[in-house]
């Protein structure tokens, strides 16, 4: 009796035993799950943010975002925050959604070669400081492009020509810089106020844009056939394809005098 007293005893404790082992055991997996899905903040990018484009810049136009995720699905590295890469550029494009890591971004030294997006291509135009709003579009800006036609020539059905009045119109509405080259200087002769022809030095820098094949096209016509000016655009900057601005429209008056 004893005896059975004692193995009842003993497979009872063997059960409780393995009971706690088994509940000890599965508060572990929950405890590794639970951890595995608490949320934590990252940064991610709402907008595409090109190669060479600052840190700053994108933020000042709204291309990061807070977002919460699984720790499970954080990136090794992600980032909360900009403040270790504020002075840093991005070494290639970073698409929307992305997680922001420290090792996507860089010194502009650390971008090796120009970094076209998938649909594009690569045009480059030589302008002056001035016609490149004095040096201040780098690349991720995003730049309206503007042609200046004197007195453009048109030729008719009949094979006559025609000449126009002179126009400035925007060529290419918005489109992103992709690299900017070294300035270098050339020489040019020009007018004085008093009359005399000078010669000055005019400082020169190319500057390269993605652009689609008709884009292509019609930057290449006006660099050869037009002055091209750039226009640097903000993040809601609304750019727009319009007929243009003739010399009546500035002057009307004596343009309209000089007709009647």
């Amino acid at each position: 009796m004893a005896r059975r007293s004692a193995l009842l005893i003993a497979a009872v404790l063997i059960a409780a035993v393995g009971t706690a082992m088994i509940v000890l055991y599965v508060q572990g997996i929950d405890d590794r799950a639970a951890k595995g899905q608490e949320l934590v903040e990252v940064l991610t990018a709402t907008a595409v943010i090109e190669a060479g484009e600052t840190v700053s810049a994108a933020q000042e136009a709204g291309k990061f975002e807070a977002k919460e995720v699984r720790r499970d699905d954080m990136v090794a590295g992600a980032l909360d925050s900009t403040e270790s890469i504020t002075d840093l550029v991005a070494l290639g494009s970073v698409y929307p959604g992305e997680q922001i890591i420290s090792d996507r971004f860089g010194t502009l030294g650390d971008v090796q070669s120009l970094v076209i997006p998938d649909d594009k291509m690569a045009v480059s135009v030589e302008l002056t400081d001035f016609e490149r709003v004095a040096g201040f579009v780098n690349p991720g800006s995003e730049v309206a492009i503007f042609g200046t036609a004197a007195a453009p020539i048109r030729r008719l059905p009949d094979g006559t020509e025609e000449t126009l009045s002179s126009v400035t119109r925007i060529i290419l509405a918005r489109v992103p810089v992709i690299g900017v080259g070294t300035t270098s200087v050339s020489s040019r002769t020009v007018t004085n106020e008093e009359g005399a022809q000078v010669v000055e030095e005019v400082p020169k820098t190319i500057l390269t844009v993605a652009v689609t094949q008709e884009e292509a096209e019609k930057l290449v016509l006006a660099d050869r056939t037009t002055e091209i000016t750039i226009a640097l655009l903000g993040g809601e900057t609304k750019s727009q394809d319009k007929a243009g601005v003739n010399p009546v429209d500035i002057l009307p008056e004596t343009f309209r005098g000089a007709a009647g």
